[in-house]
């Protein structure tokens, strides 16, 4: 395999809390000039069908890869998503923004929890309704750098 392609499973797999295979997948995604079938990605990555089919499965989900199906074609396609890096940041403010409506609910519910454990739930809102703010703001700011 490409050295550079290990070095994406190691470092963005280890980053983004993915398997090595799901940061090779990327790699060999984003490196890729022209849409790749599970076929194609099976014998890149030297991998299951099962394995690839959860690998791209969780690419999409964290906004980096889609899949379609070409024109005229009856087989589904992967790709590197032209705008990934936005598709990647609006994935973490999707899940932030879960949290903090965990958080508040929590809070909601903890009328009657000791002074302590209603501290660190409020905490936890304040922790997450800034972070989801600054996502926001993140989000705004890169897409207008990247003129989206």
């Amino acid at each position: 395999m490409n050295p550079l392609i290990d070095d994406f499973g190691l470092h963005i797999g280890r980053a983004m809390g993915w398997p090595p295979m799901a940061g090779r997948a990327a790699g060999v995604l984003m490196l890729s000039r022209t849409p790749m079938t599970m076929a194609d990605l099976q014998s890149a990555l030297d991998a299951s069908k099962g394995s690839v089919s959860e690998t791209t499965r969780l690419l999409m989900v964290s906004g980096t890869v889609r899949r379609f199906k070409e024109p005229g074609s009856r087989q589904y396609v992967y790709e590197w998503r032209e705008d990934a890096w936005i598709g990647c940041l609006q994935h973490q403010l999707e899940q932030t923004t879960e949290l903090l409506a965990l958080a508040e609910n929590a809070q909601e519910r903890a009328a009657d929890l000791p002074e302590l454990q209603r501290a660190r739930l409020a905490e936890m809102r304040d922790y997450y309704t800034f972070m989801v703010r600054r996502l926001e703001a993140l989000l705004g700011e890169y897409k207008e750098s990247r003129g989206r």
